[in-house]
């Protein structure tokens, strides 16, 4: 597979400018949501926008992978009624995951964005994990296929399940791995089970532990959901839109 590149992000300047491209692609988006559709080809934003996520993550990177299947209305994240009651609602939620990915994408700029403005300061190292995880847990049993994987992350509007086998979590499965371990190997979302392509084991940080340890905790196992303990127990989960979040409420006079 090859290396994932990520052009320019050490420079604040060029940082500063992707981030500005993301937001003009969101706003060019805007009008394919609408019943009232300018005379943009969509076909043209998809060039562009694909263009983009490439030059800015990299070719092969799980960004423009998440894109290219949320284009081609093959996501495992699409809901069983989209997938089932026609052409039209399919069309519409794919266009709704275009426009996921698209986000993600600008929100993962600006957090390495505001990494950079503060990496001086000392606000954001006094905060702990506890004070923006999330705590609301959900869960999956490895038995349980990943389209069931996809409805319940549409259904709670969460990016990650902690997988279980009963009595106790064993893995973790992202919308992220959905795309990329199964949908892009053609697996079938109906028959292939969540433990074919959940990640194992379940990386965990302490409740009391500072964001700055969960921050280098992420980047060192390249995750963007970090499950939280007390006492090795999960209560609850960390993701990179919290720590966003973290360094907005952080920056904000």
């Amino acid at each position: 597979m090859p290396k994932r590149v990520r052009t320019g992000l050490t420079r604040s300047d060029i940082l500063d400018r992707y981030v500005e491209r993301f937001k003009q692609q969101l706003v060019k988006f805007q009008p394919f949501l609408s019943r009232k559709r300018g005379s943009a080809s969509l076909e043209d934003f998809d060039d562009a926008a694909e263009e983009l996520i490439s030059q800015v993550f990299g070719a092969a990177s799980d960004e423009s992978e998440a894109y290219f299947f949320a284009k081609t209305g093959e996501s495992a994240l699409l809901p069983e009624e989209a997938q089932e009651s026609g052409t039209h609602d399919v069309e519409r939620e794919s266009l709704q995951q275009r426009r996921q990915v698209l986000e993600s994408c600008l929100a993962d700029l600006e957090l390495r964005r505001r990494l950079q403005a503060t990496r001086k300061g000392k606000g954001i190292e006094a905060a702990v994990v506890e004070d923006y995880m999330s705590h609301d847990v959900r869960s999956i049993h490895r038995a349980a296929t990943i389209k069931q994987a996809g409805q319940l992350l549409q259904k709670h509007k969460v990016g990650s399940l902690i997988v279980d086998d009963g009595s106790r979590y064993i893995g973790i499965v992202t919308d992220s791995d959905l795309t990329r371990k199964a949908i892009a190997k053609g697996l079938d979302p109906n028959t292939t089970t969540v433990a074919t392509c959940m990640s194992r084991p379940v990386v965990t940080i302490e409740e009391d532990e500072s964001l700055a340890e969960a921050m280098s905790l992420m980047k060192k196992q390249s995750i963007r959901h970090l499950p939280v303990t007390a006492d090795a127990t999960i209560i609850g989960v960390l993701s990179v839109s919290d720590l966003l979040r973290a360094f907005e409420e952080q920056n904000t006079p």
